[in-house]
């Protein structure tokens, strides 16, 4: 399943790229960007579930703090991006490839996430169960980013921020969640 995540955020993060630089918004640059930062938590769960970490006692501790480092990852990220965009006035324009990369996104994270902490609590696998959550995190990104280019085509420019500000503060507890030994949820 990390395998399938981590190709699908390859490509979205690619493809979020684009997007946002043909559009020049930077709320879809910045959406591509914290793909491969998701990323990171499906190779750090493949780092976790092989080789002789599969039996180390050591081995979840050190994958679930992992995780929890690339949620502290995507919060300052996030934060600097809303500042950034607000002091340049910046406002993302529509684009047809990026709201066709979000909408796949929204669909299919919510399964692959849903499905990782179901899987995470099976295994006793906490590092498991963040990177659902970082998967359901892709997809509230996703549904900012869609919700934020909608909003602007009719004047109201602030909510990209608002969603993006509120997204960063979840990334920050489930990072805290996740550095304290627990498992994430919403």
């Amino acid at each position: 399943m990390s395998l399938v995540t981590l190709g699908w955020l390859g490509l979205e993060s690619v493809l979020g790229l684009v997007a946002g630089l043909r559009a020049h918004s930077v709320a879809l640059i910045g959406w591509g960007l914290t793909s491969m930062v998701e990323a990171l938590a499906s190779l750090i769960v493949l780092w976790r579930f092989t080789g002789s970490r599969v039996f180390a006692g050591d081995a979840e501790r050190k994958a679930q703090r992992a995780v929890a480092l690339s949620f502290w990852l995507l919060a300052p990220y996030v934060v600097l991006h809303v500042a950034h965009d607000l002091a340049e006035g910046h406002r993302s324009a529509p684009s047809p490839l990026g709201i066709a990369v979000t909408t796949i996104s929204l669909i299919s994270m919510p399964v692959l996430g849903v499905a990782k902490r179901r899987l995470g609590a099976r295994l006793a696998s906490p590092a498991t169960a963040g990177e659902g959550t970082q998967n359901l995190l892709c997809a509230s990104l996703a549904a900012g980013v869609l919700i934020g280019l909608g909003f602007n085509t009719i004047g109201w420019w602030w909510v990209d921020p608002m969603v993006a500000t509120v997204l960063a503060a979840v990334a920050a507890r489930e990072g805290w969640r996740a550095w304290g030994g627990h498992v994430c949820r919403h």
